[in-house]
């Protein structure tokens, strides 16, 4: 039982922004709307933040806009509680009957008085998905550096980038880890191993023609689980098992990491109605969603993936879609940047200084 389950109460006068401080707090991921007596009024997970997020919602309203927001969806459900005397079994039972996967336990009076959740009813803390690192690239935007090193071994914080990766997809509770190499494979290979000393069982596929970012995939190995897809220049502190429970959540086949990106035009930008001039916008700010190379596949749709041929992401996304497919989107809201040119790759140097990955 989480025992600090006091520092996740929120009021529906809370902000959002408030909610989202109480649940990167926690290793529960969630925060309790509760009355004055502390009675449960409603839960705010992190899918209900990164849904809002994608809904453009300002971050600074209240709670209480989120649940009227929840309230009207098709996708709603009534916040289910426990008593505190409730054992286990029964818990358990209760949260795979109702497919949650959090269940606020209540005192005789209604009130809460503590938190269980999945994981702690489940020893088993393996995140049931497989790994692939896309790690063939040969970074030509980033040379010198990648004259004599393939570009997820370049040094950030004087360790590789691709060691960074597979650390973080370790302590989310990935075991298996396979990683795609082209372009000085072998020192990639060399450097990890068969994974035994970072932690992970590591595989490798050597593509010996640049394959795209998902042509590689081809090779995998029949599957029964998810497959987590991570580009190998990137460093971020993404919740995977968030990233999978949304995936599940909606059902999805597809779910495509997303950023949000601001761009300033530099000029002023004039709005028409045929020939009319209807308001004139001085430097805008435009907002977009960026696809952050990360992605969770289904096992079936790697068939849709031709053997042994140049093969994109961006294609397999529009085939899917084209097919009626369900492909949906996670907002990424921790850190993420992508090391794709000399810029980027000092910004990350300066991010792991101050301690920021």
């Amino acid at each position: 039982m989480d025992t600090d389950f006091v520092g996740l109460c929120i009021t529906s006068n809370s902000s959002i922004r408030h909610a989202i401080d109480c649940i990167e707090r926690s290793t529960a991921k969630i925060a309790l709307v509760v009355d004055d007596d502390r009675r449960l009024l409603d839960t705010i997970t992190d899918g209900d933040i990164r849904r809002a997020i994608l809904a453009g919602i300002n971050l600074d309203a209240d709670v209480s806009y989120l649940r009227g927001r929840k309230s009207g969806s098709s996708r709603y459900q009534q916040a289910i509680t426990a008593s505190i005397e409730t054992e286990k079994p029964a818990l358990l039972s209760l949260m795979r009957k109702s497919d949650i996967r959090h269940i606020p336990l209540v005192d005789a009076q209604q009130s809460v008085v503590g938190l269980v959740t999945l994981r702690e009813l489940i020893s088993d803390d393996t995140l049931p998905i497989k790994a692939v690192v896309m790690a063939g690239g040969s970074g030509t935007r980033l040379r010198p550096l990648t004259e004599n090193l393939p570009k997820p071994m370049v040094p950030v914080g004087g360790r590789p980038m691709l060691e960074r990766i597979i650390e973080q997809l370790r302590d989310a509770g990935v075991s298996r880890v396979m990683v795609t190499t082209h372009y000085k494979g072998e020192l990639i290979s060399n450097h990890f191993g068969d994974g035994k000393g970072f932690g992970v069982k590591i595989s490798y596929v050597e593509e010996d023609k640049p394959m795209g970012t998902a042509g590689g995939l081809s090779q995998l190995e029949p599957s029964d689980e998810p497959i987590l897809v991570i580009n190998g220049d990137i460093l971020t502190r993404i919740d995977f098992r968030a990233m999978l429970d949304f995936h599940i959540d909606h059902k999805a086949e597809m779910s495509v990491a997303v950023r949000k990106h601001e761009t300033q035009v530099p000029y002023g930008v004039i709005e028409t109605e045929d020939e009319r001039i209807t308001q004139v916008l001085e430097k805008p700010v435009v907002n977009h969603f960026i696809n952050a190379g990360i992605y969770l596949l289904n096992p079936d749709v790697f068939k849709l993936i031709p053997e042994n041929d140049s093969y994109d992401m961006p294609e397999l996304i529009n085939s899917l879609i084209k097919d009626g497919r369900t492909v949906i989107s996670f907002p990424v809201r921790e850190y993420w940047i992508d090391i794709g040119q000399h810029k980027d790759y000092m910004r990350a140097e300066e991010d792991v200084r101050k301690g920021k990955t």
